[in-house]
């Protein structure tokens, strides 16, 4: 009897143990929350047509409208600079001095040749008087009164070709004061004093930008071209005044330059090398922020379309392809659409396929949905303040909501209350 008690309370000590571990197994698994009855809060917009003018962006190149190389007119010596590298010189301002002696010894040569032939000539002229008077009385012959008037010509023309030959020496000799032709800013001197300046191979000394106006140089392809053309006879663009008359700059940094400027000419032929038309803009530079050889991109004004739909443009994602992609509300559920994108209109993009007006656009927070989720959408208030962003950024990392995550979003989606539960029932 001894060894039949101890089987029979082990047998029953090991079943009590076997029925409490079934129990509490039972009561320890948790129901996973359906993600389909979970509605994921996210930022939307509803797009709707807007007048809107619709710009072009071009990559261009900024140049002077007045760039004038100083080059040397008279060889001589360079002996004196008479300005300061880098700084704004007036029209007529004295840039460079070339040794004058030489000059102004030939001038005064062809001064003094001057004097002679108009001495020459009055002696002539003074014959050509006296023998008018003594043919009429036959004092003399009518060949030497010819001859005496030839000679009176001839030393009027030695006069006037002295006088040219002085006037070519004084010119030569005001060619040693080398003088800006324009106002502007010039750049450093490309000579110094004592180097040799040659007429001949016009050796240049500096150059002299005006930098008050200057001009934008850009391309556009036909292809382009022709969309244009084609949008404005379907009407889905409408003309304003001028075709393409405005212009304005994006410089480097992607700030906007203060200043508009107007388009000069669109070429009328088109590069054979690279399919491109040459267009030109002038711009005000006042302040002198445009810089000859910068690169800036030029948008240029195409017209108007009255039935844009703008997104912002956060909104926007790029696929794998390459290409753009956005989630829409579809019966509250996320689903991406692939969208063709225009240009860019004050932080917003023009979406010129892949949308229908009335479409709600997820703008913040689908870095926290998948296709087919379904989600709550709350109207955009703008752009997101710094703790939204970085709870964004977070949710981003975390990838998709856990129930614990549900549990948090509470307050902020409804359907949150009919989830289940994540701790287990008192009757488990």
């Amino acid at each position: 009897m001894s060894r039949v008690r101890p089987r029979a309370w082990q047998t029953a000590a090991r079943a009590a143990v076997f029925a409490s571990v079934i129990v509490l197994a039972a009561c320890g698994e948790k129901p996973k929350p359906a993600m389909g009855e979970m509605k994921v809060p996210v930022s939307v917009v509803t797009v709707e047509p807007t007048r809107t003018e619709i710009f072009t962006e071009l990559p261009g190149r900024v140049e002077a409208i007045k760039d004038a190389q100083i080059r040397a007119r008279v060889n001589g010596i360079v002996t004196k600079v008479n300005f300061v590298q880098g700084s704004d010189v007036k029209e007529g301002q004295l840039l460079f001095t070339i040794d004058p002696a030489p000059y102004r010894a030939a001038r005064d040569q062809a001064a003094a040749q001057l004097k002679k032939a108009q001495a020459d000539a009055r002696s002539a002229q003074l014959l050509a008087q006296r023998y008018s008077k003594l043919i009429k009385v036959n004092a003399i012959s009518r060949q030497d009164y010819d001859n005496a008037v030839a000679q009176a010509g001839q030393a009027d023309a030695a006069v006037a070709g002295a006088k040219a030959a002085l006037e070519a020496a004084d010119i030569d000799l005001g060619y040693t004061k080398v003088v800006s032709p324009i106002s502007g800013r010039i750049g450093k001197s490309l000579v110094t004093e004592g180097a040799l300046a040659s007429a001949t191979s016009a050796t240049q000394l500096a150059t002299v930008q005006a930098l008050d106006r200057v001009y934008v140089d850009f391309t556009r392809s036909t292809t382009e071209l022709s969309q244009l053309r084609r949008a404005l006879a379907s009407g889905d663009l409408e003309q304003t005044g001028q075709n393409m008359a405005k212009a304005e700059v994006v410089l480097e940094d992607g700030t906007r330059y203060d200043h508009t400027g107007n388009l000069l000419f669109s070429g009328v032929t088109v590069d054979p090398t690279t399919g491109q038309v040459n267009l030109r803009a002038e711009f005000p530079n006042p302040d002198q922020i445009l810089l000859p050889g910068m690169y800036v991109r030029v948008r240029i004004e195409q017209g108007v379309d009255q039935k844009a739909l703008l997104v912002p443009q956060q909104a926007l994602q790029r696929t794998a392809d390459g290409l753009s992609s956005l989630f829409v509300v579809k019966d509250g559920k996320a689903a991406p659409v692939s969208v063709l994108v225009g240009p860019e209109i004050n932080g917003k993009s023009v979406i010129n396929k892949g949308l229908a007006p009335g479409d709600v656009v997820v703008v913040e927070g689908f870095q926290k949905i998948r296709p087919g989720a379904a989600v709550q959408g709350i109207p955009w208030k703008g752009k997101p303040q710094a703790g939204q962003a970085a709870s964004d950024n977070k949710a981003a990392s975390t990838g998709p909501a856990t129930p614990a995550a549900a549990k948090d979003d509470k307050s902020a989606s409804p359907s949150a209350d009919k989830a289940p539960s994540s701790k287990p029932s008192a009757k488990g």
